[in-house]
């Protein structure tokens, strides 16, 4: 249990038969009334994010999330296979579960399973892959406006958008939050 006046950016908390990361809090002591505790949360299963307001004293259940590191094996349709990198352990997980998390992983690479009391949540790829671009226009000698970009489709079939120097056959950094490019490989 922790309370709300020791809440931290990060923290995960169970609240409403739900799952939630504390994204932002403010401590308010307004002139009049009793404080409180202004609070962002994001809903780890749907990532949803809500805003709630609690009371300095009021308590809520920590949740703890294990984060793994597994193999990205394959994927047959409907089920994505894993491996443990420990025990070797092979497993399957949903597309539902999955969702478009793996838009950026290429098979046999490492990510990490969120899951909390036995059940996965979710997979979180490396912030930083790098991967070749198999298809996109190409760039003209002269075309350097600011921030200019073209759309470019990746190895692994996901579309991004590229500067304009970047070619077929380049291999480029992109972040996998945000799913822009960094820079070249």
């Amino acid at each position: 249990m922790i309370s709300a006046g020791e809440f931290r950016n990060g923290v995960t908390i169970e609240f409403d038969n739900n799952l939630y990361t504390i994204i932002e809090f403010q401590h308010v002591k307004p002139g009049k009334g009793a404080a409180f505790v202004r609070t962002k949360l994001k809903n780890i299963v749907s990532g949803g994010v809500i805003e709630r307001t609690f009371r300095p004293t009021e308590k809520v259940n920590l949740a703890h999330i294990e984060r793994k590191d597994v193999q990205y094996l394959y994927n047959d349709g409907d089920l994505y296979h894993f491996m443990d990198a420990v025990t070797y352990d092979q497993f399957s997980v949903d597309a539902k579960t999955v969702g478009d998390s793996l838009k950026f992983v290429k098979e046999n690479e490492q990510v990490k399973i969120m899951s909390h009391d036995g059940k996965i949540l979710g997979i979180e790829p490396q912030l930083i892959v790098e991967l070749e671009i198999t298809d996109t226009e190409p760039g003209f000698k002269g075309d350097t406006a600011t921030g200019a970009v073209k759309p470019a489709t990746l190895e692994t079939g996901a579309k991004i958008n590229v500067p304009l120097f970047v070619n077929v056959g380049d291999k480029i950094k992109i972040d996998t939050r945000t799913g822009e490019y960094v820079g070249r490989a």
